[in-house]
């Protein structure tokens, strides 16, 4: 108790003993000193003697109230050591079940036995509902490949991928995606393509469908837009912008009704390289280049080049690579190429939280967030994929690649409490070159893939 009370003197530069003047007396109360009257023949006279005595009657009223309600006094200090116990044992918790999470190999089913996965993992997107993850392969005489692979968690613990065998080829370079739901949810994907030769860049959406081995008539593109290239995209779910999808580009924004093809556009004076929707309201955050984060609130008309149409403006230091929001949309999560990762509250533009040991130097990293296990995640440029206490930022676990480093094997990763849908399996789902791993998020993981398996 006496390092505390030092402790807190210090911090609050609180004096333990006030210096003693001749003729004069310190009033903590009132924060100054009082002149002491000599003899006794004054009215109303202040002696040592009588402060002396008001001090002790104080104090001795103090112990009284306390010694009628022994509990009263203790109540709060109680209350903040259970809860600072509560988030303790909560952090634990997490921390035993992310560190004994053991990376198991898994086998991609499919229609056709003789057509094995030899294509390099480039992305991989889940759903909502981390039903379905949308993947996009490397294809050795160039170009890219597009599939959708089913996931399906069992009681015994284990975890079946399928993936569809109508894939979809293009000779494009692919530089953001993202799943819309047009019809229902994750109905579609939203996808961005460079320009290549004298065919401009496009943004285009596939119905999911189109994928489905059970559905092989399902029409190809249900829309493609032309564009310059585009950095990202986001798919707007508020009511009041139904149907609405974004694209960021060098410079500019552009915010699309998917229905009727009208554009309002939005100059930003930098590249937008990262985008998301809030939910609560039709605003959407851009993360830029230049470093700045700002929010563009749809309903507002105002497009003109002095930026006031920006609802929201903060920086941080380098390209902001990721941008995410948390559900109660008062904090955003933002990544840059320095390897900086921070939370910002959005309501005072200002950086709370750090999240250190993430590693990027130039490379277009995302986010993975999951506030129900209270983690964080992201795969760095060194490949490796860290996992911190969203809470309070302490890096839980840092996880190697199954597969030497280098800049074509930087690790893809899905984490999520429901892999497979709602009866599905939590856990993070990881794919490296051609492989594909799950960890198990809880200990009743059946280690069914036999000798592939591995801690």
């Amino acid at each position: 108790m006496g390092q505390i009370k030092n402790y807190v003197e210090k911090f609050w530069c609180i004096p333990s003993k006030h210096s003693e003047l001749p003729g004069f007396y310190f009033d903590p109360e009132k924060n100054r000193y009082f002149r002491l009257l000599p003899g006794h023949n004054n009215c109303n006279p202040l002696t040592r003697e009588m402060l002396e005595t008001k001090e002790q009657e104080k104090k001795r009223a103090k112990l009284l109230v306390e010694d009628e309600h022994p509990n009263k006094g203790i109540w709060h200090f109680q209350m903040v050591y259970i809860k600072a116990l509560t988030v303790l044992f909560i952090r634990l918790v997490h921390e035993v079940k992310v560190s004994e999470m053991k990376r198991h190999k898994l086998e991609v089913q499919s229609s056709d036995s003789n057509s094995p996965n030899t294509d390099n993992f480039r992305l991989i997107v889940a759903d909502s509902a981390c039903e379905q993850v949308f993947t996009v392969n490397d294809v050795s005489h160039g170009g890219c490949k597009y599939g959708i692979m089913n996931f399906r968690g069992c009681r015994k613990g284990s975890l079946s991928v399928e993936m569809c065998d109508n894939l979809y080829f293009t000779n494009r370079k692919m530089t953001s995606v993202c799943w819309a739901s047009v019809t229902h949810s994750d109905s579609h994907v939203l996808l961005c393509l460079v320009g290549i030769s004298q065919t401009p860049g496009c943004v285009s959406l596939l119905p999911a469908s189109l994928f489905s081995n059970s559905n092989p008539d399902q029409p190809g593109m249900l829309c493609s837009f032309k564009i310059s290239t585009a950095w990202s995209c986001a798919w707007c779910l508020n009511p009041q912008a139904d149907k609405t999808f974004s694209t960021g580009l060098s410079r500019h924004v552009i915010v699309t009704d998917a229905v009727t093809g009208r554009r309002q556009t939005y100059s930003t004076g930098s590249d937008v390289l990262t985008q998301q929707f809030a939910l609560r309201a039709p605003v959407l955050f851009n993360g830029c280049r230049s470093g700045e984060i700002f929010s563009i609130d749809l309903r507002q008309r105002g497009r003109g080049r002095d930026h006031s149409w920006k609802t929201c403006r903060f920086y941080q230091d380098s390209a902001v690579t990721s941008v995410r929001l948390l559900q109660d949309e008062n904090y955003l999560l933002a990544a840059d190429m320095l390897g900086k990762i921070k939370l910002w509250d959005v309501r005072v533009k200002r950086s709370v939280k750090q999240y250190e040991g993430h590693h990027n130097e130039y490379a277009y990293l995302p986010l993975h967030l999951s506030e129900q296990e209270g983690l964080l995640l992201a795969v760095g440029q060194d490949c490796y994929t860290r996992l911190w206490s969203l809470r309070d930022g302490h890096l839980i676990r840092t996880i190697p690649s199954p597969h030497p480093a280098g800049k074509d094997s930087i690790p893809n990763v899905v984490f999520s409490s429901q892999l497979g849908g709602r009866r599905g399996l939590p856990g993070l789902l990881m794919a490296v070159q051609r492989d594909l791993y799950y960890y198990p998020y809880n200990n009743d993981y059946q280690d069914w893939t036999g000798p592939k398996g591995q801690g």
